[in-house]
């Protein structure tokens, strides 16, 4: 696997994946990383709005961008993460073998995905579905007229399953065509070796993009499944899975009480006891953590909230343009929703 994070050479990985793997169950990941020095964090091959790489390196995203904010919780340095790329067939089996210590990559929390894999979820950043794209020249408005159709799909995903599940309950046929990765999909579908393209809404959003013509294709309505995104961490670390957790709570909670990367340093001087708790002004729950009292707030300076981080790469902000639906807070009627910091 290649390393891009600018500055980080193969010994000093090699080194870290090392300390990661001797360390073995003596030691709490959160242990791990401290003395790293750094956290590893396996992102996707490349999804533009959740985790890519540019011509330099650099990464970017919504996946990228918690990474940087359990960084920045952890070492108040969101510079202090090393992304590992991970094809979509191999990231839970890299996540078991310590490959990485935190898995942030598009990954539905299932049944399947947690208990068979052996893995634990630590919430929900991203609520998304599976949906179709599909040439406008088709005229079609709904998935219910896409009988017959020979349609994309990626190996290693619940895709092909949920599109099973979808015909089969309308009486409709279909024909799977598989491939290793989008830009498979992608050339296979503008060869017309496949009239569709099926897989989670937001990744369609981000390979439309791509194609040719991005305007002469059109993303149906129709949403087959439920797709609750978030990262996923080894069992038997409750530790780590609290921390991973309350970082995604923290961000959610910090958009709700309206502390943003450009007032968080004025939120130092509020007295509401909410907004005290979660910038470290009062209580103890950074030290619970294992972290310091500011942790929140290095993360909501550093990376800024939920809704900041989600806008700047998905939303309104981005290249996407993906209105936030469910992924609104739960004041403004969407089901994104943190317990309380108490």
């Amino acid at each position: 696997m290649r390393f891009f994070q600018k500055g980080i050479t193969s010994a000093a990985v090699f080194g870290a994946l090392t300390l990661l793997t001797s360390f073995g169950a003596q030691a709490s990941t959160l242990d791990i990383v401290k003395q790293r020095g750094s956290l590893i964090c396996g992102v996707s091959n490349g999804i533009t709005g959740f985790s890519i790489s540019d011509e330099k390196g650099a990464w970017s995203g919504f996946d990228v961008d918690f990474c940087r904010a359990v960084a920045s919780a952890i070492f108040g340095d969101a510079t202090k993460v090393q992304f590992v790329p991970v094809k979509a067939d191999e990231r839970f089996a890299a996540l078991k073998e310590n490959k990485f210590d935190l898995l942030s990559r598009n990954s539905t929390w299932s049944f399947s995905n947690e208990v068979e894999q052996g893995l634990l979820f630590a919430g929900v950043t991203y609520y998304d579905g599976q949906g179709f794209l599909v040439s406008k020249k088709r005229k079609v408005t709904s998935a219910l007229e896409l009988d017959g159709s020979k349609i994309c799909v990626k190996n290693g995903t619940n895709s092909e399953a949920n599109v099973a599940d979808y015909f089969k309950s309308n009486r409709m046929k279909f024909e799977p065509i598989r491939f290793e990765t989008m830009k498979e999909i992608i050339d296979a579908y503008q060869a017309n070796k496949c009239d569709v393209i099926s897989s989670d809404v937001s990744q369609l959003y981000a390979e439309r993009l791509g194609l040719t013509k991005p305007n002469e294709n059109v993303i149906l309505a129709d949403v087959i499944s439920k797709e609750p995104l978030g990262p996923a961490v080894r069992q038997g670390d409750d530790q780590w899975l609290n921390l991973v957790k309350w970082v995604n709570y923290a961000m959610l909670n910090a958009e709700e009480l309206g502390i943003t990367k450009s007032n968080v340093a004025q939120a130092k001087q509020s007295q509401k006891p909410a907004v005290r708790r979660l910038i470290g002004a009062e209580g103890d729950i950074g030290k619970q953590l294992g972290l310091s009292p500011d942790w929140a707030l290095n993360i909501i300076k550093n990376v800024g909230n939920y809704g900041e981080t989600l806008e700047k790469n998905v939303g309104g902000k981005s290249k996407l343009g993906i209105a936030r639906g469910l992924n609104q807070l739960w004041t403004m009627g969407g089901i994104q929703y943190a317990p309380p910091l108490r």
